[in-house]
Parts: structure tokens; C-alpha cells; sequence
């Protein structure tokens, strides 16, 4: 089998890039870190600001508990090019109520599951990028993506 010869990049293009990649890949992987063990799920975002991702979560879930001990947390989207945008992240709890009500307003998912917006188990997380970087079909060399 031959290495994939991808086609070349135009830094000026990258981040229209990115956001296309994350538009088709629609649910990333998000990895956190439990103690000294790495945690991997898939999410289903909210809402996506430019590259700030938002995912609905219940308090119950492990990833709470982990993001309350360590908010740094890694997004990784993947489409079927095999095209990857990797966010790195610190993680925060959405307070704003103008914001909450208006992730809660565009998600039917989430008003059919959880009834209120006022119920206790409901946290949004804001995923706050430090870093996002592009990398096209298994080039093996990832891009800095300015945001």
C-alpha cells in the first residue's frame, strides 16, 4: 500500500479548513484525564463559536468530576477525508443565563431529555481553545490554525 499524498496546504486557508472539517465530522472525541488515566468519549457539541465548542453534559457523568479536577480537556474532530482539527482546550461551566437559555432554546434534544433548563443535572461546558491544529488526510504534520 502507498503512503496518501495530500494535497497541499494554503496557511491562509486553514482555518475555513478546520471549521469545514469540524462541520463534517460533527461529533468529536473529547479527551480528559481522570488521576493519572486518560478518559475518551464521543460528544455531540451545542453550539460552536469559531473554534469554542459547547457540550451539554449531566452532572452525573465521569467527565465531570474529571473537568472539575483538571479542565484542560482535547477535542478531536475527524471527517471522512480523514481530515483531523485538534482543539486544545481549557474548560469552564456556561453561567450566563442569555447564553444557556439560547443553547436551550436551539436543542430539542435537550429540552425532550431534561424538561427544564432549570434542571439540576443540566452543565453546558465551554470549551475555550489554547491551540487548534489542522492536519490533511494522514499527512502526518499538523498546522497551526490561527483563531
Amino acid at each position: 500500500m502507498s503512503r496518501p499524498q495530500p494535497q497541499p496546504v494554503d496557511p491562509a486557508e486553514l482555518p475555513q479548513l478546520a471549521q469545514a472539517t469540524m462541520r463534517a465530522g460533527k461529533f468529536p472525541m473529547l479527551a480528559t484525564v481522570d488521576g493519572d488515566q486518560p478518559r475518551l468519549r464521543p460528544v455531540s457539541p451545542v453550539r460552536t463559536d469559531g473554534f469554542t465548542v459547547y457540550v451539554a453534559n449531566l452532572r452525573r457523568y465521569g467527565k465531570t468530576r474529571e473537568l472539575a479536577s483538571n479542565s484542560k480537556a482535547e477535542l478531536c474532530y475527524r471527517d471522512d477525508q480523514d481530515n483531523q482539527v485538534r482543539i486544545t482546550a481549557t474548560a469552564e461551566i456556561v453561567t450566563e443565563r442569555p447564553l444557556l437559555q439560547e443553547i436551550w432554546d436551539s436543542s430539542p434534544l435537550l429540552r425532550a431529555y431534561l424538561g427544564s433548563i432549570d434542571n439540576p443535572e443540566l452543565i453546558i461546558y465551554r470549551f475555550v481553545p489554547t491551540q487548534v491544529r489542522y492536519m490533511r488526510e494522514w499527512a502526518l504534520e499538523y498546522f497551526e490554525v490561527p483563531f
